[in-house]
C-alpha cells in the first residue's frame, strides 16, 4: 500500500512505500535479523564440520596408536622361524591382533567396520594397516554420511654396533640327541646359531656393524691361530720321558730284516688345508707268516687306505699331506745274526723343559708357524726314537696360583683369570705355552687305569697312560676372534665343529672375555667404531654339568702332576675349582660391560651359571624347539625395538 505526505526537511510533497520490505529496509532490528537467518545455514555447517572433524582426528590418532601397539607386539614376540617361513607366525599375528583390539576397541568413537592387517616385510620388520569408518552427525546435512580413517604404521628392531661372542660347548656329550629331537644337539646348536644370525643381519640398520666371534671349549679351547709369537714362550715344560741306563747288562739275540716290494700303488695327497685334521683309514692286513727251523721268519702283507700327516697353517687351519695305499703289498724276512750283551736301559719318567721356539713365527708379531717336535720318546728307552708332538693350535695357560681365598684374588699372581695383561718375553709368566699332547705321560698310571698320581721322577721299562693316545686331551675347532661374517663363512665354520673332551667352564668363559674384551689382547680391533658405542654380549652354551677329569691333559698341564691351579691334597675338588675360577672370569668379563646370557641345553640350570648372567639372562632349553625361542629371544633384548617410518 502506497501513500503520499510532506517531507518536512524540504516541505515537498513525496511518494511514500509502505511494503514489509521496505518497513524492514528501514528498520535496523530486521536488518539483523535477516542476516542471523541467512547464516544459520553456514554456521550449521562449521559447527558440524568442526564437531565431526573433531571426532574423525581423535579416531584417527587413537586407530594410528592401536597399529604401532600392534605391530611393536608383533615384531617383538618374532621369533627366528620367520626369516625362513616368509610370513608373520600364527603366535605373533594373534599377539600382533590382541594389542590392536586392546588400544582401539571395536565401535571406539562411534566407529564402525573395523580392520587391521600386518605383512612381514624384506627386512623382517613388520607392517600395519588399519582402518575404520566415522560415521558423521550434523555433516548428514550436507549430504557427507560417513569419514573413511586410513593408518599406516611398521615396527623394526635396530641394533646399535653390536659384537657376539659365542662360547659353546662342544664336548663329547653334543653328539648325544635330546628326548624328542631328530638330530644330535650339536647339529641343533648348527642350525639355531645360522637362524640366530639370520635375524640379527636382517635387524641391523644400513651402516651398523655386527661382528661375530666364536670360542669352542671342552678340556681347553684353540685359540693359537689368533696368537702373536711374542704372546708363546721359548720354552715349556711338559710331563715326558726320556732312556736312561740301569747300570746291569742283558744277552740277548740279535735278528736282522729286511723288506721287498710285492705289487699294488702308493701316491701322495695334494696338500690342501683344513680345519681339522683327517683321521686315517689304513688298514693292514697279513697274507702269510712262516718260520723256518733256523728261526727265520718270512711273512707278507697287504696295506690299502691313506695314512694323513697335518702341520699346523695360518688362521687355526692345518696343512694336510698323505699317502694313498691301494693294494700295496710288501714282504719281510727276519733273521738272526747272532747275540749281543748291552747294557739295561728303562724310562724315566719326569717333567722335561723343550725349546719350542720352531712353532713360533719370525718375529714377535707374527703368528704362530705351528708344525711339531720330533722327541725321543718312543721306541725303546735303550734307543729312542722321535715321537712326533704336534701343535694343534691349543694352549697351555699362563702362570696361576691355587686361590685360597676366591673373594680377594691376586690378578698379578693369577694371570689366567687376568683378560687383559698383554704378554711379554721379558716376563715368561705371562705369556702362554704350546700344548703338545703326545709328550705329556699320566705318570704312574697304567692303560687299566690302576697306579697313583706322583708329582716326582719315576722308573719303569713300559709305557705309563699318554694323554694322546688315551683320548684324554682332544683339541677343540679353532676359536675365532670378533669379524663381520657372510651367511657361508659362518656356515662353513659352525658346520665343522666336532664334539670331543670333558666340560672345563672357565676355560671358555677366559678366552671369550679375552676376545670380547676391548681394553686387552685386541683392544685396537675392539674398539667402539666412529665414536658409537658397541653393544657387547658373550652367550656361553653348555649341555651339561662341569665335569673335569683328572686324567686329562687341559690348559694346565696335567692337573695331578702339575699343581699349578689344584692338587689332589687341596680342600676344594677339581670341580669346585673350576666353578670358582670361572664365577671370578665371568665377573672380569662383566666389568668390562659385557652382556653375559647363558643357555642350559638339555641340562639343568646351573647356579653357577645363573648368578653369572644374572636376573633375566638364564635360559634352559630342552629340545630344538625350546633353543631356537631362546636364541630369538636373545637377538632380540638385544636390539633396539621401534617403530620405523
Amino acid at each position: 500500500m502506497s501513500s503520499f505526505g510532506l517531507d518536512e526537511t524540504t516541505d515537498r510533497i513525496v511518494h511514500r512505500d509502505d511494503s514489509w520490505l521496505v518497513r524492514l529496509a528501514r528498520d535496523r532490528a530486521g536488518n539483523t535479523l535477516a542476516i542471523v537467518a541467512a547464516a544459520i545455514i553456514p554456521l550449521i555447517g562449521m559447527l558440524g564440520s568442526g564437531l565431526d572433524m573433531g571426532r574423525a582426528y581423535l579416531a584417527q590418532s587413537r586407530l594410528q596408536q592401536a597399529c604401532d601397539a600392534g605391530a611393536l607386539a608383533a615384531r617383538k614376540s618374532l621369533g627366528s622361524v620367520a626369516p625362513t617361513s616368509g610370513a608373520i607366525p600364527e603366535a605373533a599375528a594373534t599377539i600382533g591382533q590382541r594389542f590392536f583390539n586392546v588400544n582401539f576397541r571395536d565401535g571406539s568413537y562411534g566407529t564402525t567396520d573395523r580392520t587391521f592387517a600386518m605383512a612381514l616385510e624384506s627386512d623382517y620388520s613388520i607392517s600395519g594397516h588399519a582402518t575404520v569408518i566415522v560415521p558423521t552427525t550434523l555433516m548428514r546435512i550436507f549430504g557427507f554420511q560417513q569419514v573413511p580413517i586410513t593408518v599406516n604404521c611398521k615396527a623394526r628392531l635396530n641394533y646399535a654396533n653390536t659384537d657376539v661372542m659365542m662360547v659353546l660347548d662342544t664336548t663329547g656329550s653334543m653328539a648325544d640327541t635330546n628326548p624328542g629331537d631328530t638330530a644330535p644337539k650339536l647339529q641343533v646348536l648348527r642350525n639355531v646359531v645360522k637362524s640366530f644370525y639370520s635375524q640379527l643381519e636382517a635387524s641391523k640398520s644400513p651402516g651398523t656393524r655386527v661382528r661375530y666371534g666364536f670360542v669352542p671349549y671342552s678340556t681347553n679351547v684353540n685359540v693359537g691361530g689368533l696368537l702373536k709369537s711374542g704372546w708363546v714362550a721359548d720354552s715349556a715344560t711338559y710331563q715326558g720321558r726320556v732312556g736312561e741306563d740301569t747300570g746291569t747288562t742283558e744277552t740277548h739275540d740279535t735278528y736282522d730284516t729286511s723288506y721287498a716290494y710285492v705289487s699294488g700303488t702308493t701316491s701322495a695327497v695334494a696338500a690342501y688345508l683344513s680345519a681339522t685334521c683327517p683321521a686315517n683309514t689304513v688298514t693292514w692286513a697279513q697274507l702269510s707268516y712262516n718260520t723256518a727251523p733256523d728261526g727265520t721268519v718270512t711273512g707278507t702283507a697287504e696295506i690299502n687306505g691313506t695314512a694323513y700327516g697335518c702341520a699346523f697353517a695360518d688362521s687355526g687351519n692345518k696343512s694336510v699331506t698323505g699317502t694313498t695305499y691301494d693294494h700295496y703289498v710288501y714282504s719281510w724276512t727276519t733273521k738272526k745274526t747272532g747275540t749281543v750283551t748291552n747294557p739295561v736301559f728303562t724310562w724315566r719318567y719326569k717333567p722335561m723343559a723343550f725349546d719350542v721356539r720352531n712353532l713360533k713365527g719370525a718375529t714377535d708379531d707374527a703368528p704362530l708357524a705351528g708344525g711339531y717336535l720330533d722327541v725321543p720318546m718312543a721306541g725303546s728307552p735303550a734307543s729312542p726314537s722321535p715321537l712326533r708332538a704336534w701343535f694343534r693350535g691349543c694352549m697351555e695357560e699362563r702362570a696361576t696360583y691355587e686361590i685360597g681365598d676366591y673373594d680377594n684374588v691376586d690378578l698379578t699372581r693369577a694371570l689366567d683369570l687376568d683378560l687383559d695383561t698383554i704378554p711379554t718375553s721379558a716376563n715368561p709368566d705371562t705369556q702362554w705355552k704350546p700344548m703338545l699332547n703326545e709328550i705329556s705321560w699320566v705318570r704312574s698310571m697304567d692303560w687299566n687305569g690302576n697306579g697313583s698320581f706322583t708329582p716326582g721322577p719315576v722308573t719303569f721299562g713300559g709305557d705309563f697312560m699318554m694323554s694322546e693316545w688315551a683320548g684324554l686331551s682332544s683339541c677343540p675347532s679353532p676359536a675365532r676372534k670378533l669379524a663381520p661374517m657372510t651367511p657361508q663363512d659362518l656356515s662353513d665354520y659352525v658346520d665343522a665343529l666336532q664334539p670331543r673332551g670333558s666340560t672345563y667352564h672357565d676355560i671358555g668363559m677366559i678366552w671369550g672375555g679375552r676376545l670380547l674384551s676391548s681394553t686387552g689382547l685386541f683392544a685396537d680391533e675392539n674398539a667402539d667404531l666412529a665414536g658409537k658405542p658397541t653393544n657387547r654380549n658373550l652367550i656361553f652354551l653348555t649341555d651339561g654339568q662341569t665335569a673335569p677329569l683328572d686324567l686329562s691333559y687341559g690348559a694346565y698341564g696335567i692337573e695331578p702332576l702339575d699343581h699349578r691351579r689344584w692338587s689332589p691334597s687341596s680342600p676344594l675338588s677339581l670341580t669346585e675349582v673350576v666353578e670358582k675360577r670361572f664365577t671370578v672370569a665371568c665377573q672380569e668379563v662383566k666389568k668390562r660391560n659385557i652382556t653375559v646370557w647363558f643357555v642350559a641345553f638339555g641340562t639343568d640350570l646351573n647356579p653357577v651359571m645363573t648368578q653369572c648372567a644374572g636376573v633375566g639372562h638364564s635360559f634352559s632349553a630342552g629340545n630344538a624347539t625350546e633353543l631356537e625361542t631362546v636364541f630369538s629371544n636373545i637377538a632380540k633384548s638385544m636390539g633396539d625395538l621401534r617403530v620405523s617410518g
